[in-house]
């Protein structure tokens, strides 16, 4: 019952994002169902594995992929897929947690923090980039076998 939960708020948490980013009302549902599958990684590796900077690399790539896949099918731009999709992955409350123990002046707790959303952050850029790079080592092949 707990993943349905998880899934349910992603979908929306994205949907109402790509709201936000003023993305195409067409395009909505498909930019929900991205961040959903995205954050059903995300839940799923963090669960068994543990490690939230693997599980949100991974995330990211798949999010990643499948957002190019989808802007080829519909013929949109691939942000408005990966940006909303990104969205629940974004570590925004452990940023803040990071900030609210340095004003505390709880220094070793708020390095920890700090430490992590940098990696998580980190984890999220290098996913996006990462993907695009298989990306266009994908193009030059068919283009190669195309070619020939």
């Amino acid at each position: 019952m707990d993943i349905l939960a998880q899934l349910i708020t992603s979908f929306f948490a994205t949907g109402a994002f790509g709201i936000i980013f003023n993305a195409p009302k067409e395009s909505l549902l498909k930019c929900g169902l991205v961040g959903m599958g995205g954050w059903l990684v995300y839940y799923v590796l963090e669960k068994h594995m543990g490690d939230a900077v693997f599980a949100t690399l991974s995330a990211t790539i798949f999010i990643a992929v499948i957002s190019q896949e989808m802007a080829k099918i519909y013929k949109t731009p691939v942000i408005i897929f990966s940006v909303a999709g990104v969205i629940p992955l974004v570590p925004g409350g452990l940023a803040y947690d990071a900030m609210r123990k340095f004003v505390e002046n709880d220094y070793n707790h708020a390095l920890g923090l700090a430490a992590k959303t940098l990696l998580l952050a980190g984890a999220i850029a290098f996913g996006l980039v990462f993907s695009e790079v298989i990306n266009q080592i994908q193009r030059k092949i068919s283009y190669r076998v195309s070619k020939k």
